[in-house]
């Protein structure tokens, strides 16, 4: 395996981080809610009264901040080397781990371990585990 160090953005990673550390904090200190995406996208899906508002409003900052940054720079093109089927897949095997594990990887990651959740060490362990062993089947067994 070789990095790419041309690419390798500590710094830009760090304050990333860090950013959404902050947002995830000032979200819970003003709002008394997790930032895990998908418990707010499924308060969506069934929705409460007096609930909607502040999710709408959550996910459309969420995919419209990535378009307002585009308009100020040029951002890179990305490469996904797998098709729409996997893609599809993927996608569904997301989904029903987040029900299945009461969480997403946002409000597990981010805002279950800086709670000191017990719960959210075990789903990060979990998912961060099974990624390192679907990455290491991929690239190395069944790539040869």
């Amino acid at each position: 395996m070789t990095i790419a160090w041309n690419a390798f953005t500590p710094y830009a990673a760090l304050a990333g981080g860090a950013l959404i550390g902050l947002a995830a904090a000032i979200f819970v200190l003003f709002n008394g809610r997790i930032a895990g995406i998908s418990g707010i996208l499924g308060g969506l899906l069934r929705p409460a009264s007096g609930g909607v508002g502040w999710r709408l409003a959550f996910l459309v900052g969420l995919v419209g901040a990535p378009v307002v940054y585009a308009w100020a720079t040029v951002l890179p093109r990305p490469q996904i080397d797998a098709g729409w089927g996997a893609l599809i897949v993927a996608g569904l095997l997301v989904g029903v781990g987040t029900r299945y594990g009461s969480g997403c990887t946002s409000g597990h990651g981010v805002c279950g371990l800086s709670r000191l959740s017990p719960r959210s060490l075990v789903a990060t362990l979990a998912f961060m585990g099974a990624g390192f062993v679907t990455v290491y089947v991929v690239r190395h067994l069944l790539s040869a």
